[in-house]
C-alpha cells in the first residue's frame, strides 16, 4: 500500500515538477511529510532518488526535442550544485546526529517556505532581472542552488528556476530546463556523499521498485507536457504548485507543534 501511494505522488509530482522546473521534489517531500510513513532522513533519500532519476529522462526528452543549451552555462553552474550539495548534504546529516529530528524537519520547512514565497513573489510581479556573465556568478548560482536542493531534501525546488531567471534574464522555459540540468548534479552529489558516507543500508530500499519507474513515468509525460505548453501556462502551473505546496508545508509545520 506504501510503494502504491509513493508511486502515485512521484508519477505526478515529477510530471509537474519537469514541466515547471521545479524538480518534483518540492512536493515529493511535503506530501511524505503529510503521510508520515517514514523517517525524515528516509522520505528525503526516496525524493532525492526520484528527482535524480527524473532530472535524467527529462534533460534527454528535452535535448531530444530539439532545445538547445549553452553547456558552458550549464557545465559551471552544476559544478557549483554539486559543491552546494555535498555541503548541503553535510549539514543535514550533521544536524540530524545532533538535533531532535522534529526540529530538523521544522528548519527544512521554514526554509522551504521561504524560498516558496520569494520564488512566487518574483515570478507574480516580475521584479528586475540581472544579466549577470561570467564563471564567478554561474559557481555562485550553482552553490546556492545545489545547497538548497540537498539540504531541504527539494530537488531544487522553484528557486532554482526564479534564481536563473533573476541573475540571467531567461524566460522562464529556458530556465526551466537549465533548472533540471543542475537539479541532476546537485542529486548526484546528494547520492554520492551518501553512498561514501552513511551508505544506503539504513533505507529500505525495495521502495526504490516504486519510486525508480514512477520517476521515469513522470519525468517523461513533463517534458512532453513542457514541449505543448506556452510559457503563460508554465508560469501558471508554477505559481500555482507554489501556492499548493506552500499550504501543505504550513500544515505539516503545524503538526510539529
Amino acid at each position: 500500500m506504501k510503494g502504491l501511494l509513493y508511486f502515485l505522488v512521484i508519477i505526478f509530482a515529477n510530471t509537474i515538477g519537469s514541466v515547471s522546473g521545479m524538480g518534483g521534489g518540492v512536493i515529493i517531500k511535503p506530501v511524505l511529510d503529510f503521510m508520515a510513513l517514514d523517517s525524515v532522513a528516509a522520505i528525503s533519500f526516496y525524493s532525492t532518488v526520484a528527482v535524480f532519476v527524473m532530472s535524467i529522462v527529462s534533460t534527454y526528452r528535452q535535448v531530444k526535442n530539439g532545445i538547445s543549451i549553452r553547456f558552458d552555462l550549464v557545465s559551471w553552474i552544476s559544478l557549483g550544485a554539486v559543491l552546494g550539495g555535498i555541503f548541503g548534504n553535510i549539514l543535514f546529516e550533521a544536524l540530524l546526529r545532533v538535533a531532535d529530528e522534529k526540529l530538523v524537519q521544522l528548519l527544512q520547512i521554514i526554509l522551504t517556505i521561504i524560498t516558496l514565497l520569494f520564488a512566487f513573489f518574483y515570478s507574480r510581479y516580475e521584479w528586475k532581472n540581472f544579466t549577470l556573465k561570467g564563471i564567478p556568478w554561474y559557481l555562485l548560482c550553482g552553490l546556492i542552488l545545489g545547497f538548497l536542493a540537498s539540504f531541504l531534501g527539494i530537488g531544487g525546488g522553484p528557486i532554482n528556476v526564479s534564481v536563473l531567471m533573476l541573475m540571467f534574464a531567461m524566460p522562464i522555459k529556458d530556465a526551466t530546463v537549465y533548472s533540471i540540468c543542475t537539479i541532476f548534479f546537485s542529486q548526484l552529489s546528494k547520492l554520492a556523499t551518501l553512498a561514501l558516507s552513511t551508505g544506503f543500508a539504513r533505507y529500505d530500499l525495495t521502495m526504490l521498485w516504486f519510486v525508480v519507474p514512477a520517476a521515469i513515468l513522470g519525468g517523461g509525460l513533463g517534458a512532453r507536457a513542457s514541449r505543448i505548453f506556452s510559457d503563460k501556462k508554465v508560469t501558471i502551473i508554477f505559481q500555482g504548485i507554489i501556492l499548493c505546496v506552500l499550504l501543505i508545508n504550513i500544515y505539516n509545520a503545524s503538526r510539529l507543534f
